[in-house]
C-alpha cells in the first residue's frame, strides 16, 4: 500500500525525545530528594507539596507526551490497540492530576496559603479544563461504540488540535510553576545562583526542548500514521 509516510530520521529523534523526557522526570525527582527534603503526606505538608511538581510533570508532560506521539511509535499497531492505549495512558494521567492537585491544595491549606491566586494557577487550571474535556469527549467520540465515521471524521483535526494545545500550556505552566517556587523558597538568594537555582533552570530549559521535539514529532506530515487497509474494520468485522 502507497503511503506518504517518510520516516527519515523519525527513530533517532524519537529516541533522543525519550532520553530528553525520561531525564526530565529524573531531574524534578532529583530536585524533590536533594533539594526539597523528599516526600510525605499531610503530617509534614512541605514534603507532600513535592508530589505535585513530580506528578504532573510525569503525568501531564512525559505521559501525555507519548499519548498524543501513540500513533507515530506505534503506528504498526492496529488503529483500535492505539485508541485504547491512548485512551489508558489518559486515565492514569487523570489519576496523577487528582493525587498532584490534593497534594498541593492540601499544603496551601495547611500553611494557610491561598489557593488559585497566581498566573500558575491560572493558566494550570485551563491546561486541566482543555485535558479533561479532551479525554471525556474523546472517551464519547472515538472509542466504541462511538460516533458515526463521519463526525469522527469531522472532529478529529478537533481533537487533536486541542490535545496539542494542551500539551503545550503543560510545558508553560510547568515552567510558571517551577519558577514560582523557586522564588518562594531562595527568594534574593536566586539571583546569586546557587545550587539550587541553576538546577531549576536546567530543568526549565529541558521541559523547553522537550516540548519542542514533542511538537515537531506530531506536526511533522511524514511522521503522521496514515490508513491502514485493516483500520476500518474490528476483529469482529464491525466498520471502525
Amino acid at each position: 500500500m502507497e503511503t506518504q509516510e517518510d520516516l527519515r530520521g523519525f527513530n533517532v529523534l524519537f529516541t533522543v525525545t525519550q532520553i530528553v523526557g525520561g531525564l526530565l522526570c529524573v531531574l524534578v525527582l532529583i530536585w524533590s530528594i536533594v533539594y526539597r527534603g523528599g516526600f510525605g503526606w499531610s503530617a509534614n505538608p512541605p514534603l507532600q507539596f513535592n508530589w505535585h511538581p513530580l506528578l504532573m510533570t510525569i503525568g501531564m508532560v512525559y505521559l501525555f507526551a507519548n499519548s498524543i506521539m501513540i500513533y507515530r511509535s506505534l503506528r504498526n499497531k492496529r488503529k483500535k490497540q492505539l485508541k485504547l492505549l491512548h485512551a489508558g495512558i489518559h486515565t492514569v494521567i487523570v489519576l496523577f492530576i487528582l493525587i498532584a492537585q490534593i497534594a498541593v491544595i492540601s499544603f496551601h491549606n495547611a500553611l494557610d496559603i491561598p489557593n488559585f491566586y497566581s498566573l500558575h494557577s491560572w493558566v494550570g487550571i485551563i491546561t486541566m479544563l482543555i485535558f479533561f474535556a479532551q479525554w471525556i469527549f474523546g472517551m464519547i467520540t472515538f472509542l466504541y461504540p462511538g460516533l458515526s465515521p463521519q463526525l469522527r471524521t469531522t472532529i478529529l483535526p478537533l481533537h487533536v488540535f486541542f490535545g496539542l494545545i494542551a500539551f503545550v500550556l503543560a510545558i508553560a505552566t510547568s515552567i510558571s510553576g517551577l519558577l514560582e517556587k523557586a522564588m518562594f523558597v531562595l527568594n534574593i538568594n536566586y539571583s546569586k545562583l546557587p545550587g539550587e537555582a541553576v538546577l531549576v533552570n536546567i530543568i526549565g530549559l529541558i521541559f523547553v526542548l522537550f516540548g519542542i521535539l514533542v511538537t515537531y514529532i506530531v506536526t511533522h506530515t511524514g511522521y503522521k500514521r496514515y490508513p491502514r487497509p485493516e483500520d476500518n474494520v474490528l476483529l469482529t468485522g464491525i466498520p471502525d
